[in-house]
Order: structure tokens, then C-alpha cells, then sequence
């Protein structure tokens, strides 16, 4: 070892100060000497580099470099550098023991004898990879933020010093006043107001008041730079620095010349958000209520069908169970319309006799439109059934004919007709025969913009909370859904047709065939059923209708104690409510049909809310039910 040598390797003799170097974390600190070679390692080396100082003393520091940096000299350039300046600094990539690199800050000092012979070097590094990235990150949001400043049209973004001087433009600002950044830069901002403005002090003004209170905001009349003018809304905020001095003033302005078409818009999202609100509200409470209310119905209605057939034809008693089973089927009509409106009915497209189902909503209609409202029907002869959902059809038919109300404030008739038409070989619907449903008003009618909006969701010409308007959108929905079409023809003073396009159901005599032949190959088949309710009222019901069918019955009325029921007994057929606390009906014939696959299940509900799983699974059984449509539900269950 030379003398430079022994002269690194004595190093201090001061143990605090070596202990002090060996113990930096937070710093890379180490010798070299003249060829660049490690002679001591501390802990922050250690750290940084990986590398333990048995490992890496006596190793060139070159090691740390990249392969390129290594092939092009920059180790050996970089002391060389040190050496001749006495000092040698840089930020760069390093490479670590296992390959991975971090972002330095490198100082090499050199280190000279009293005599000023060069005895090595000293070498400190520090980790600035978060730093680096912060800093990227920064500069990067400066540079988004600068782009999107410049790049900004619709806005005029610009500076303004403390005396109200222009010193930055955008865009926007080029656009919206007709200047040049050149042409504006250092010229007074009020120049864009006003001459009036300007001698009554209004640009000073603004700015006394964003100094004060920090922001300030205006709408008014601009000026731009060929004179012509235009309706601004602006912002001015102060700007101050840390030391809370005010450096000057932010100012946004946009050209808002056509405000009132904005605000119009603005109120009719308002509009239709309140209408949605109202919707969800109305759908939530009335699906809820409808559920509640078939339950009740169906311990109503079965209890009146079971007395009805225990007891004789009385003339004393029998027309009023009769009354009362009409009643209690009006009721259960109105909740599946609720639940149809609510959307938690479960959707049947099926063959529909179209006048049938207008004539069987005369009650319904008088008493929505009001006596001074005429109804007239118009019905082709042997018109064909349609294929569509009878109880969306029913309300699709209530709102056009509410509309058709609304349409004709002091009254008038309403014609609703129904007849059989082909589609033309082009346009909408697609070619094909169709029952056509039409409601005719003889009241304002439409101009064509108002009917060119007519079926939009929340487009509506009445007043706010006077109408959803989600009705027309509802019915043209359901005709296409339907595989069919929704038609609107209107003229101001000559009212409006509203026409309901629905394909031809299919022949049902087969099908109807084929249900009867089903049904008697099952009549008769006793069965051991087990009937789950947690109503108490409609699992009496429902036992009493599947005994007097004359099926053994067993009851329940949780699914934990039907899963006790099904193990001890041999069922053959299931019948479960839907929604029951704890363990749902869907679950519960889940584990039903896992546990006994030939099992039989029936799933009772009011309305479609089983998952997806679920469905098409088991057999549905909707709610309120009679002994007849029970007795359906089981046959097509075998």
C-alpha cells in the first residue's frame, strides 16, 4: 500500500467523527482513492446501493454507473473533473446491487495532502428519487395546467396586475375580445367596459372590492376590440403571495350573450330532475304499498272464494260475496298497476284483446278524466289479439288518454279506436299486420318542435309537478318492447293522434290445445304439498285452496322450518312466498332444488324482485291468486 493509501486508510483519528459518518442513514458518504477505487462504506451507502461494505470496499466505483455511462467514460471523466476543479457535481441515474436504478445527487470532492499532492476523493450521494418524482410531478401539473389556461375557448382567463394591468392572455380571451396577446398585454382592463362604465369608475370599483373582500362577480355588457358588444359574466379574484401580500388580480369572463336559451336550459334540468326525484319517490312508496296491498287481497279474496264454495246459493248473501269478490278483483287490478308503474311487476307479453281491455277500463277512464270529458270507442269487428303486456298496455292507455285531457282544458271528446293494419314496406314499424290503438283529442295540439320532443324522457309542456313527463316515453317503451311502434301526428288548433302500433299475437288455438291436454294429463294427481308463508292469514288461504284440490298439505312458515318439514317428509311439490324475513322464498328454493332435485317448486310473488338466478328456475305463481289459478301454477309445475 502506498502512501496515499495509508494516508485513506488512517483516515481521522477523531472516533466521533467516524462514528458520525458511519452512522448517516440518510447519505451515501465514502472514500475513494486516486483510481477511483472504495475504501470505506457507511450505513447510508449500505442503504442506498446494497451493497455491505465487505462487498463493495475495494471495488471500482464505476460499479455504480450504467453500462453506458461505463463505455463512454463518465466515471473516470467525472473524477478527472474533481481532480482539476476540486469539486465535481451532478443528479443522474445510479444502479443498485440488484440491478435497479434511483435518481442521485453525486458530489466528489478531492482530497489533497498538506504538500497538495492528490491522495483520493471524497464521495457523497443521496437518494432523490421521490424528490425527482415529486418535482416531474409538478412540473408536469404546471405544464397540464398552462395547456389547458392557453387552450381553453369558451373562457377568457387572464392576470391582471395591482393596478389593473393586463400580463397574461389565453385563448379564450383572444377569442371572446378580439385582441392579440401582443396588442394587450400591459394596457388597462378597462378598456373592455364601457365608456359610461369606465367615467362612473365601475373597473376600479371591481377591483376595490375583490382587494377587499377577495372575489368579486358581475354580469354586464363588454366591449370588445372592434367595438361591438357583448353580455359577460365575470370573476375577479385577488391573488396574494405567502406572505399574504396581493400580487395582483385572477379574471374570468364569459361571453353569456344568449343567457336566456342557457337559463332555459338550466330550469329544464332542474325541471327533470324534480320530475326523476318525484318518480323515484312515488315508484319506492307505491311499490311498497302494492306489495302490502296483495297480501291483504289475497287473504281476502281467498277467504270470500273458499266461504263461496262452503256455503249455498243464498239470494240473501250471495250477491254481496259476489260484490265483495268484484271488489276485492278491482283492487288487485289496481296493484298490479301500481306495481307495473313502479316497475316491479314481472312483464307477461302475451296475446291481449285490445277492446276488451279499453272496454274493461271505462270505470277507471270516467273517473280520471272528469265529467266534461266524452269518451267514444271505435273497435274494428273480429280484430285480432295483440302481442304486448296487458297491465303496461292499460297504463300506456291511461296516459294518452290524461294527455288528451290535459289537451282540451274545457272539455270535449276523446275518441279511442282500435283496427287492423299493415305496415308499409318501409319506414317504422318494420313490414308486417298490426292492431293499431288510437286516442284522437280535438284540443291545442303541438307545433313541430314541441312534437319532435314529445316522447323525450321529462319533456313536458305543463307545469312543474303537473305532469312527469315520462308518460309518452313510457308508451313508446312499451311498443317497442312490444315489437311494435309509438305515433304521434299533431297540429296547433287541429289536435293530436297518439297511435299504438302492436304486432299480431300468435294463433293461440295450438298453444291453448296443448295447455288444456297438460292440464287434464295432471288433473287429479294427488300431491303432497308444503306451503310456505310467513302471512299467516295467506298461508291459511293457500293451505285451505290446495287442500280442497285435494293434495295432503303440510305448512310452514319460515324456510328453516320448511327445510325441517322437507327432510322429515316426502314432498312433492313446493310452494313458497317470495318475500320472507331472514331466509327469502328464492333462497329457500334454491337449496330446495340443490338438496332434492325432483322436487316441485312454485315461487308466490306479486312482483318480479327474485335475481337473475332465480329466474326461469321455478315456476312463478303470481299474487293474489284463486283455487283455479293455484291449481294452473301446480299442473304446469309437473
Amino acid at each position: 500500500m502506498d502512501t496515499s493509501e495509508n494516508y485513506l486508510a488512517s483516515g481521522s483519528s477523531e472516533g466521533r467523527y467516524r462514528l458520525l459518518v458511519e452512522a448517516i442513514a440518510d447519505y451515501a458518504i465514502y472514500l475513494l482513492d486516486t483510481d477511483g477505487t472504495v475504501v470505506n462504506w457507511n450505513l447510508g451507502a449500505q442503504r442506498f446501493k446494497g451493497y455491505t461494505a465487505e462487498e463493495i470496499v475495494g471495488q471500482n466505483f464505476a460499479k455504480f454507473y450504467s453500462e453506458e455511462e461505463r463505455a463512454n467514460g463518465a466515471p473516470a471523466r467525472n473524477l478527472a473533473r474533481a481532480a482539476t476543479e476540486g469539486r465535481f457535481e451532478e443528479e443522474g441515474w445510479r444502479v443498485r446491487k440488484d440491478g435497479t436504478r434511483f435518481w442521485a445527487s453525486v458530489v466528489i470532492d478531492r482530497i489533497v495532502e498538506p504538500e497538495g499532492k492528490l491522495v483520493g476523493f471524497a464521495k457523497i450521494t443521496r437518494d432523490l428519487t421521490e424528490r425527482r418524482a415529486r418535482d416531474e410531478a409538478l412540473r408536469l401539473s404546471e405544464e397540464q395546467f398552462r395547456l389547458l389556461v392557453e387552450g381553453v375557448t369558451d373562457y377568457a382567463l387572464y392576470m391582471l396586475d395591482t393596478d389593473g394591468k393586463v400580463v397574461s392572455w389565453n385563448t379564450g380571451a383572444e377569442r371572446i375580445k378580439g385582441y392579440t396577446e401582443a396588442e394587450i398585454l400591459g394596457q388597462h382592463f378597462s378598456i373592455f367596459y364601457a365608456k359610461e362604465e369606465r367615467h362612473g369608475g365601475e373597473p376600479q370599483r371591481n377591483l376595490d372590492i375583490a382587494r377587499t373582500a377577495g372575489s368579486v362577480e358581475r354580469e354586464g355588457w363588454r366591449v370588445r376590440k372592434d367595438g361591438s358588444t357583448f353580455y359577460a359574466h365575470i370573476v375577479i379574484d385577488a391573488l396574494y403571495n405567502e406572505q399574504k401580500e396581493l400580487i395582483g388580480f385572477a379574471k374570468v369572463t364569459r361571453d353569456i350573450t344568449r343567457q336566456r336559451e342557457t337559463q332555459s336550459q338550466l330550469e329544464q334540468a332542474r325541471e327533470a330532475l324534480f320530475q326523476a326525484q318525484k318518480m323515484e319517490a312515488i315508484g319506492q312508496l307505491t311499490g311498497g304499498v302494492a306489495h302490502d296491498f296483495n297480501n291483504l287481497l289475497m287473504a281476502i279474496l281467498g277467504s270470500l272464494e273458499i266461504v263461496q264454495r262452503r256455503i249455498n246459493v243464498d239470494p240473501q248473501i250471495s250477491p254481496f260475496l259476489d260484490n265483495a269478490v268484484q271488489g276485492a278483483q278491482r283492487g288487485a287490478a289496481l296493484t298490479q298497476r301500481m306495481l307495473a308503474f313502479a316497475r316491479r311487476q314481472e312483464l307477461t307479453i302475451g296475446p291481449v284483446d285490445v277492446p276488451d281491455t279499453v272496454r274493461g277500463m271505462h270505470d277507471i277512464l270516467e273517473q280520471s278524466l272528469g265529467p266534461s270529458i266524452f269518451v267514444a270507442t271505435n273497435f274494428s269487428p273480429a280484430l285480432p289479439k295483440a302481442k304486448t303486456d296487458q297491465a303496461q298496455l292499460e297504463s300506456a292507455l291511461l296516459n294518452l288518454a290524461l294527455n288528451a285531457r290535459d289537451a282540451m282544458p274545457g272539455g270535449g271528446q276523446i275518441a279511442i279506436a282500435a283496427e287492423r293494419r299493415s305496415a308499409p314496406p318501409s319506414g317504422t314499424p318494420k313490414p308486417g299486420d298490426y292492431v293499431v290503438l288510437s286516442v284522437t283529442d280535438a284540443g291545442e295540439g303541438m307545433d313541430e318542435a314541441t312534437l319532435s320532443r314529445a316522447t323525450e324522457p321529462f319533456f313536458t309542456t305543463k307545469g312543474v309537478g303537473k305532469g312527469t313527463g315520462l308518460g309518452l316515453s313510457m308508451v313508446h317503451g312499451l311498443a317497442e318492447q312490444s315489437g311494435g311502434a309509438f305515433m304521434l301526428t299533431s297540429a296547433l288548433g287541429k289536435g293530436t293522434t297518439a297511435e299504438l302500433w302492436l304486432p299480431l299475437a300468435a294463433d293461440q288455438g295450438v298453444a291453448a290445445q296443448a295447455v288444456a291436454n297438460d292440464r287434464s294429463a295432471g288433473a287429479g294427481e294427488r300431491k303432497r304439498v308444503l306451503v310456505v308463508d310467513d302471512d299467516f292469514l295467506v298461508l291459511l288461504n293457500t293451505v285451505t285452496m290446495a287442500e280442497e284440490l285435494g293434495h295432503q298439505v303440510f305448512e310452514a312458515s319460515s324456510g328453516t322450518e320448511a327445510l325441517s318439514i322437507l327432510e322429515q317428509e316426502g314432498i312433492d311439490l313446493l310452494i313458497t312466498d317470495y318475500s320472507m324475513p331472514k331466509m327469502s322464498g328464492g333462497q329457500l328454493a334454491m337449496q330446495a332444488s340443490e338438496r332434492w332435485p325432483d322436487l316441485k317448486i312454485l315461487v308466490a310473488t306479486g312482483y318480479a324482485e327474485m335475481p337473475e338466478e332465480h329466474k326461469g328456475r321455478f315456476e312463478r305463481l303470481g299474487k293474489p291468486f284463486s283455487a283455479a289459478e293455484l291449481e294452473a301454477a301446480i299442473e304446469r309445475a309437473n
